[in-house]
Formats: structure tokens, sequence, C-alpha cells
């Protein structure tokens, strides 16, 4: 469905994270308000619950906004990843054998984080194709693990009636 629809990919990643975004904001108010006067931090947590709440509800109320700011985040931290791992393979190019896969996919990432923030709306399109493969993939590796367990009890109680 990623594929077909990635803009209500989109839309849903933001609606799901406008509601974990208020619920950890609820909870988090309530631990602030349980904490007893006195403990240290006590003011911080009150404040990043009332943030949290307060993300969740511009999620709901301005989602495109959210959505941008998600993209945002992604793509600056696709940026710092390729960076460093580019910096990692210069620095460890005497331990490393093949460290040219590691600066390529660096540069990789580095060119991703610059093309979401080039072209937002394509960015948005490609992280919905992104969870659709990752879905497909990891969906496809449990089958894969289900069929072998499946196999295994099968042989274990064949072995067991052996006995």
């Amino acid at each position: 469905m990623a594929f077909a629809w990635p803009g209500l990919t989109v839309g849903v990643l933001v609606l799901l994270f406008g509601v974990y975004a208020f619920a950890n904001g609820v909870f988090v108010v309530s631990l602030a308000l349980r904490t007893p006067a006195g403990v240290p931090g006590k003011g911080t947590v009150g404040l990043l619950g009332v943030l949290g709440v307060a993300a969740g509800i511009v999620a709901f109320v301005n989602p495109a906004a959210v959505a941008l700011w998600l993209l945002s985040l992604i793509a600056a931290w696709a940026v710092l990843t390729g960076i460093f791992e580019i910096l990692a393979a210069i620095r460890l190019r005497k331990e490393l054998s093949n460290e040219w896969m590691l600066i390529a996919g660096g540069a990789l990432s580095v060119v991703f984080g610059v093309l979401v923030v080039a072209m937002p709306s394509a960015g948005a399109v490609s992280i919905a194709w992104l969870i659709g493969s990752y879905a497909i993939l990891f969906g496809a590796a449990m089958l894969a693990v289900a069929i072998k367990l499946r196999s295994l009890v099968s042989a274990a109680q064949g072995a067991e009636r052996l006995v």
C-alpha cells in the first residue's frame, strides 16, 4: 500500500507520530505531577511532557508542517550519518579492507539527505517507498523464519514419536 499510496503512507506516519507524541506527553506530565516537590528535574520533565502534548496536537491540526519537520529530521540524520561513516572509513582505512564500501554508503546517505531537503515532496514519496520496501523484505524474512521453525518443530515431533 505504501507503493500505491505514498501520500497516504506519509499521512499515516504523521498521525502515528502525533498519537505517540500526545500519549507520551500525557504520561510524562502525569509522572511530573506525581513526582514529589523538590525532586530535581521535575520541572524539566513536566515541560517535556507539555511539549509532547503540543507536538501531538500540532500533528493533528497541521500534519503537513509535521511531515515537513519529520522529513527535515530524516534528512539531517542521513547527512550527519553519512558524514560520520565517511570519516570513520577514512580513519579506519588501515584496519578495514574495502573501506570504499563504507565511504560509498556514507556518500549515498549524504546525497539522500540533500535530495530530501532539495525536493521534500519527492523525499516524502521515497520515505513511503522505503517503508513499503522494508515491510515487504521484513515480512518475507519473517515468513522464511516461520517456515524454518515449523520444519524444526515437525522434525522434533517426529523424533519424539521414535523414542
